[in-house]
């Protein structure tokens, strides 16, 4: 039988979710919304698998334009295998997980190689960045005051 994590942890889940598709978006890559087909648009796709078991967590998947991936399946369907399309859209894949990655370590999230048949080129995102650590975009206090905004303690403006 299918077990699911717990409440409080699905939710845990869901927010690590959010902040890797805040980062990769903050990156310039396309993410797709949650819930959206992948036959309408590319980009990193971010999903939470809610079982408990060592298939679960978050995983991170890259998906290229509806145009490329409707040739490659076009050329394979066709056993066309030695079609140029079916070797740059894997390269490409495999270029964007490297890349999706670098950028999410650099930012301190916890990331491997998802090592699931039923995920071949993804990333599974173990943790995120250290508790209370804000992320590099994020807005700044001075960013928040204003040009000749009067200081009400001080009387000043600035």
């Amino acid at each position: 039988m299918f077990e699911r994590v717990s409440a409080e942890e699905l939710s845990a889940l869901e927010a690590l979710a959010l902040e890797v598709r805040n980062e990769l978006a903050a990156a310039g890559l396309p993410v797709l919304a949650p819930g959206m087909s992948p036959v309408l648009a590319g980009g990193a796709q971010v999903e939470v698998d809610g079982g408990a078991d060592a298939a679960g967590g978050v995983f991170v998947g890259w998906h290229a334009s509806p145009r490329v991936r409707d040739c490659a399946s076009r050329a394979f369907r066709l056993k066309q295998l030695d079609a140029p399309i079916l070797r740059h859209s894997s390269a490409v894949g495999a270029a964007m997980m490297q890349a999706m990655a670098a950028v999410l370590a650099s930012a301190g999230f916890g990331v491997e190689d998802a090592r699931d048949d039923y995920r071949p080129q993804e990333l599974r995102v173990l943790t995120g960045p250290p508790s209370g650590q804000q992320p590099a975009w994020a807005i700044r206090d001075d960013e928040l005051t204003l040009p000749g905004w009067q200081d009400a303690s001080s009387g000043r403006a600035d």
